[in-house]
């Protein structure tokens, strides 16, 4: 297995990245290569007594920013190390892609040179919410506007990744939605309960109200990209809004601090549970290979853990799947008279 990772990416490039991959590589056999600027690369190498000689390392010039527009990427920035390195992992040069770098961007680097899998209306961008179960939610932040059957292929995708990834032997999928009731929602929700109800593959639990989704409601979330951002970022807001709290509750007088070292370690545990970095980052479903789209602030321990949720959905199987399970889908939509989009 060879794993890409673009070490130029986000906000603490390339030192944080290239030091959070070389802590990868000692705990995750593969091959790696890394793309970025090489002469950058050295320098982070040099200053931090990293030993990169079992790296493959692959010069790239260009820098994708965060403001870039996605296709302008794409078409012109052809010598960056996002773009690279996707044309690497298209040309099976590598098994797995890592990077921080721009959403928009590799996500629309995936659709165009990766490519999405035959019978697959949307791919979509997954995010395990940061909870004390995990929960897969599905679309986080790719496709704002959706269609039943495109959520019907993201509560798929979602089945099978955390199948496959996490064990769960038959993941319940649950629908967001402001009320719990079949009848609540947009035509769009409705009709959606309707597909999922019928679906046979799919072990669908019904709507989902966001207040429920922290209590092991579901395994699986579906929605559209909007909601699914907005939702995402309020978990996370909230979390470090309740942490931040505490801390300050502990240093509130001598009486508290002392509990607050009695508890200490406690707490620690809980902070790393509820921390977005443990979780790695946000996988990419729905395209020929594994593309992992890290945090834009990673820093060496989440991008070292965006790497392994990399190794674990390359050695997995989850694409194979995924691709059998797409398939399936198209065939009975096709049997129905369910007009299908262009590959």
């Amino acid at each position: 297995m060879r794993i890409i990772v673009d070490v130029m990416g986000g906000d603490n490039a390339p030192e944080e990245l290239v030091k959070g991959a070389v802590n990868a590589a000692k705990l995750y056999s593969a091959e790696y290569t890394m793309v970025g600027d090489a002469d950058a690369i050295a320098d982070v190498a040099k200053k931090n007594g990293l030993d990169l000689s079992s790296f493959e390392i692959v010069d790239a010039k260009g820098v994708v920013e965060m403001t870039d527009d996605p296709i302008t990427v794409i078409r012109k920035k052809t010598d960056s190390s996002m773009v690279v390195g996707l044309k690497m992992l298209a040309d099976d040069k590598g098994d797995a892609f890592v990077s921080t770098g721009n959403t928009g961007a590799l996500f629309t680097g995936a659709t165009l040179i990766v490519r999405r899998l035959k019978g697959l209306k949307r791919g979509g961008i997954g995010a395990l919410l940061p909870l004390s179960t995990p929960v897969l939610l599905l679309d986080s932040g790719a496709n704002v506007t959706v269609t039943p059957e495109y959520l019907e292929d993201f509560a798929m995708m979602g089945t099978v990744y955390m199948k496959k990834t996490f064990g769960i032997e038959n993941p319940r999928v649950g629908l967001l939605n402001n009320g719990s009731e079949e009848c609540k929602g947009t035509e769009l929700q409705i009709n959606t309960y309707k597909l999922l109800s019928q679906n046979e593959n799919i072990n669908f639990v019904g709507n989902i109200e966001a207040n429920k989704v922290p209590f092991d409601a579901c395994d699986v979330l579906v929605t559209d990209g909007f909601s699914g951002n907005i939702l995402l970022k309020s978990i996370e807001g909230v979390g470090k809004l309740m942490l931040g709290s505490m801390k300050g509750l502990f240093y509130k007088s001598a009486m508290t601090k002392v509990a607050g070292l009695m508890v200490k370690k406690h707490v620690g545990a809980l902070k790393k549970k509820f921390d977005p970095a443990e979780h790695g980052g946000a996988p990419l479903l729905g395209f020929k290979k594994p593309v992992i789209k890290a945090h834009g602030n990673s820093k060496a321990k989440a991008f070292e853990n965006a790497i392994r949720q990399a190794h674990g959905f390359a050695s997995s199987g989850v694409t194979e799947d995924i691709a059998a399970a797409a398939l399936e889908i198209r065939e009975k939509r096709m049997a129905a008279g369910v007009e299908e989009s262009a590959e």
